[in-house]
């Protein structure tokens, strides 16, 4: 066991973490598909209990509760498709009303002259068609 003086590191699922608490908790892929899990989505007291779960995962926290959700994940072993990405959607136990009490962090952090480059480089039209006839003239 680390002393108290130690840094370290817990890492607990949902089910063991009832009756604990810790200081900071990262609460990882709360999306749907892992919370509620696609095993769960049959039947509505399998919802509600996975809407329990995620309540308990959130009030382990004593200082600070970080909810990751992932934009997308990599999926492999598809034999049909391949390897690829698939993307995520937020929990539907985080409706878009509730996303006013969270503050929204995204990774990678990009610095205003970056993010103003961007919106100025997706505001540029290009005349696809046009192109594509001139390289046939």
């Amino acid at each position: 066991m680390p002393l108290l003086d130690e840094d370290y590191l817990i890492l607990s699922t949902i089910h063991s973490a009832k009756g604990q608490e810790w200081k900071n908790v990262f609460v990882m892929n709360v999306v749907d598909g892992c919370i509620p899990s696609d095993l769960a989505t049959g039947e509505k007291d399998d919802i509600e209990e996975e809407r329990r779960l995620l309540y308990v995962a959130m009030t382990r926290a004593k200082d600070s509760l970080d909810i990751m959700v992932p934009q997308r994940f990599y999926v492999h072993g598809q034999h049909s498709r391949g390897d690829r990405h698939v993307y995520a959607s937020r929990t539907r136990f985080i409706d878009r009303d509730m996303l006013p009490l969270f503050q929204s962090v995204a990774w990678p952090v990009v610095k205003p002259e970056e993010q103003a480059r961007q919106e100025a480089v997706k505001s540029v039209r290009i005349d696809m068609p046009a192109r594509l006839r001139g390289m046939w003239s």
